[in-house]
């Protein structure tokens, strides 16, 4: 696609917190879907090796973080220059998202960020419980200062592939399936209806399901910790406790799983880091896989979002949703290496370039089961070829992000009085129409695999035959090991 659609113009200055992988993904789509004065934009980080790239596209960068004690000093003049609404891009690590979209809606300028983030330091403070480093703590954060101030100046939350674009997949996901299911009610207009949809099709859960097959020309060196996104992102979303919404169907919890005392009590966590924690999910391309359940926004959003409630509060019908992630080879190598030596960060991060990858697609989806179907596999498939055709300086999994991103922004844009909202309160059939010519082929694909494939083998496992989607089936745990054919263990 050569003749890129302008989305909508933004009249004020553009502030871009943050210029890694995503950032400098982000750039360019900005310049080739707004209409905006480049001399009025500013990207602020704390690293200045890539100021060169910024500075090529004519965009100003200031060479500093963006603190606890200097946001409000550093942000509100860059915001408000000129005159215009303007329009603060957060795709940074160790900035609080709820601290600076409160600034931004206090000064009128719309904001977007791909993640609820804190301030630096609340990811490895060992003084905080489990429960309180959690994702779910930190987004009823961000649901408290939205009941504190509601309406106003647009802030979209957690906008980015996931959380964010599988927010959209869910949907359209949900509508494909009440399609080929026969259920012939309108399309839902409101949260309750898209959580009477989910009910009424019999969804019991939605994996976030993930597959990054992107190699790299070269293999990892020892002590680098090598990725195709942040790795300082993944490694402070990998160390938080593994999170998930808990689903109305489950009949067993694991032993070391607590629960909320406040909040949506949509969630519950384990005691033991996600990046560590296995369960058992499915991709078309993989087919069954191990995944990582590491906590994100959209499996607490999700969960909430689908909730059917009684006359008294109470839930009768939530699906359990959570994030099961292979992540490219080289990360997985990472993650033995860094568990191995008690946490112990690499010496050296790296994220892997478009240039630096042979061969590979990120195969992002929702997997929607427990229904009529079994289940229902809906996502994106972008190849590292095709990015480089469409998109400069990002891989595959750069790009599922900052288009989503994009899709943010012209939303944002086009409802500039929204308040704060999270991704799965956006039109998804705008976003995706913005988004959809950056991800690739998006497919929907049934499958009749489930968690109980294969087993029992030749050990005893725990597991509840009567219902394949329980919880139980899914998760991975000491011992399990299922072996149901003879091993070619002799070349």
């Amino acid at each position: 696609m050569t003749d890129w659609p302008v989305h909508g113009r933004i009249d004020g200055p553009i502030v871009m917190i943050g210029f890694g992988s995503i950032g400098k993904g982000t750039l360019p789509l900005i310049e080739r879907h707004f209409t905006y004065d480049k001399s009025r934009m500013v990207i602020i980080d704390p690293n200045d090796s890539d100021r060169a790239l910024a500075e090529k596209h004519g965009v100003r960068f200031i060479h500093s973080p963006v603190t606890r004690e200097n946001y409000r000093d550093l942000l509100t003049p860059l915001l408000t220059a000129g005159g215009g609404q303007g329009f603060c891009v957060n795709v940074s690590v160790d900035t609080s998202s709820v601290d600076i979209m409160e600034l931004c809606r206090e000064i009128g300028a719309l904001y977007i960020d791909t993640v609820t983030e804190p301030w630096a330091g609340f990811y490895f403070d060992a003084s905080l419980g489990a429960a309180e480093r959690s994702n779910y703590a930190l987004r009823e954060s961000l649901l408290a200062a939205r009941r504190a101030n509601p309406g106003g100046v647009t802030a979209v939350s957690t906008c980015g592939a996931n959380p964010g674009m599988v927010s959209w997949f869910v949907k359209r996901a949900l509508v494909n399936l009440a399609a080929d299911l026969g259920d012939g009610s309108p399309e839902p207009k409101s949260r309750e209806d898209w959580a009477q949809l989910a009910q009424r099709l019999g969804v019991k859960g939605i994996h976030i399901a993930e597959r990054d097959t992107q190699r790299a020309k070269n293999p990892k060196p020892m002590q680098t910790f090598v990725n195709t996104w942040s790795v300082e992102g993944f490694l402070s979303e990998g160390v938080q406790p593994a999170e998930l919404g808990w689903g109305t169907h489950e009949k067993w919890m694991p032993e070391n799983a607590g629960t909320h005392e406040t909040g949506c009590q949509a969630a519950i966590y384990l005691l033991q880091p996600g990046a560590n924690t296995r369960v058992r999910s499915w991709t078309p391309t993989a087919q069954a896989q191990y995944g990582f359940l590491v906590t994100h926004n959209e499996s607490i959003s999700i969960s909430d979002y689908l909730t059917v409630r009684d006359a008294a509060g109470e839930p009768v019908y939530r699906p359990t949703c959570h994030y099961a992630y292979h992540p490219c080879n080289d990360a997985v190598l990472s993650l033995h290496e860094l568990f191995g030596q008690s946490g112990r960060v690499q010496e050296t991060q790296h994220i892997l370039d478009e240039n630096e990858i042979v061969d590979g697609i990120d195969e992002l989806g929702v997997l929607l089961y427990g229904h009529g179907k079994n289940a229902y596999w809906f996502g994106s498939q972008l190849s590292i070829e095709e990015t480089r055709r469409i998109a400069p300086y990002q891989n595959a999994t750069g790009l599922q992000v900052t288009s989503a991103v994009l899709a943010g922004m012209v939303w944002a844009l086009e409802n500039p009085n929204a308040g704060i909202v999270e991704a799965d309160e956006l039109d998804f059939r705008r976003c995706l129409e913005v988004q959809t010519p950056y991800l690739g082929p998006v497919v929907g694909v049934y499958t009749d695999w489930t968690p109980l494939d294969g087993r029992p083998g030749f050990f005893p496992e725990d597991i509840d035959e009567s219902d394949p989607w329980q919880f139980r089936n899914v998760l991975v745990r000491s011992g399990d090991m299922p072996i149901s054919g003879k091993p070619n263990l002799v070349k």
